[in-house]
């Protein structure tokens, strides 16, 4: 489990946890993650990420959201005190959780769990490794309850997501279809199902986040290489990838410049 996975500015963190589900609920959930921050007064700690292609339930103080997948790069201004509690989902969970994916694509949309708040705010209470680990807990209860058993269409959908999200062989849509013996349109319609974007929307999502990592290890590195390691035709489309969804040229991001204000707010941190 990466820690900085999909955040452009770790360094930018407020303090910053992410939990494994238990195994009972791995094809629920791919990770717990749990922001917590408290900032002096006038000041504002500005968080620039590029999510992963999935939902999240997303726990705060003051309610729950399911947040739909992203298209480009978001940020979210924290201010004062405060935590979050989310739950980046798997496929097969969040299609339990909404028929719809692709509606909330770019959003979020208030949630009802009234017992899930309840609870996620008594374990976050508790503050410390001993709140996370039991805000976990009881969110891994929820998800199991409330999802069930995700069937055979469903165990696919993820199989899908792992392959496209972490498979640096898979570069196109035909090429994840191949390996799961199944057409090109099943393909598609699975991920509009059970993500909410296409195929080949994750799979520039997977190499985006992969791009900004590599340039945050190896600032050095020069473009050419980077985008041919990556699967791109040339620099000059991983350039346009990276300016289209970031906001940002790789080589301003490597030197520390910060994303255009066109990028969309988010209200979590995943």
């Amino acid at each position: 489990m990466d820690r900085e996975r999909g955040v452009l500015y770790p360094a930018q963190l407020p303090e910053f946890h992410r939990e494994l589900p238990a195994p009972d609920a791995t094809a629920l959930v791919s990770w717990y993650w749990m922001p917590q921050w408290d900032l002096l007064v006038g000041r504002t700690s500005r968080q620039h990420v590029v999510s992963y292609p999935a939902m999240n339930l997303v726990v705060q103080p003051d309610g729950v959201e399911l947040a739909g997948p992203t298209t480009r790069a978001s940020f979210r201004d924290l201010t004062g005190r405060g935590w979050a509690v989310g739950a980046l989902l798997r496929p097969a969970a969040a299609a339990a959780l909404t028929e719809t994916p692709a509606q909330l694509r770019d959003r979020s949309a208030a949630f009802p769990a009234p017992h899930l708040h309840h609870r996620i705010v008594e374990a976050m209470a508790r503050g410390g490794e001993e709140g996370r680990r039991r805000a976990a807990a009881v969110f891994t209860g929820w998800l199991t309850s409330v999802v069930g058993d995700p069937g055979p269409t469903a165990l696919l959908a993820n199989r899908m997501s792992d392959l496209l999200m972490s498979d640096a062989t898979v570069l196109r849509a035909e090429d994840a279809a191949v390996r799961m013996s199944v057409s090109l349109r099943t393909l598609q319609r699975i991920a509009h199902r059970y993500v909410g974007v296409p195929p080949a929307a994750m799979i520039r999502r997977r190499r985006l986040q992969e791009a900004a990592q590599r340039l945050r290890e190896d600032p050095a590195i020069e473009l050419s290489v980077l985008a041919a390691e990556l699967g791109y035709a040339d620099h000059a489309h991983l350039t346009n990838d990276f300016r289209t969804v970031l906001a940002v040229t790789p080589r301003d991001y490597r030197s520390g410049g910060a994303p255009v204000e066109r990028t969309e707010r988010s209200r979590s941190i995943r």
